[in-house]
């Protein structure tokens, strides 16, 4: 098993069991989502706040970004289906000196979690 495909097994395991998915913002409150090789878009998501805290510390383009977390069932009910409106892919659990990892559609992440959802209400702010 590859590194990535160990931490997509990970995030499949981790984000319902913590309950929460973390991911990054910008000085200014806005969302990373980097430019892939091909042109496409990935917003990474992390399911420990460790993993994401090791990307900030060691990857020198994400030092200083903010983490921040959702509650997993409203990221999958409203944060989701809203990236797919978007276009943007889902980075899960990037890791290493680069930040990669692997990058599914939304699509994909909502078939991997079906039947998960809980009943939140619905928002998009990540605190």
């Amino acid at each position: 098993m590859t590194v990535s495909a160990a931490h997509s097994a990970a995030f499949r395991a981790e984000a319902p069991a913590a309950g929460r998915v973390w991911t990054v913002l910008e000085d200014d409150g806005s969302y990373i989502a980097p430019h892939k090789p091909d042109g496409s878009r990935a917003m990474p998501f992390w399911s420990r706040r460790s993993r994401a805290q090791r990307v900030v510390e060691q990857v020198p383009a994400y030092n200083g970004l903010e983490i921040v977390s959702m509650p997993f069932d409203q990221w999958l009910q409203d944060f989701v289906p809203w990236l797919a409106e978007q276009g943007v892919l889902i980075g899960v659990n990037w890791s290493g000196e680069r930040a990669t990892g692997y990058d599914v559609s939304p699509q994909d992440m909502l078939g991997w979690f079906a039947g998960l959802e809980g009943g939140s209400s619905p928002t998009a702010a990540f605190d």
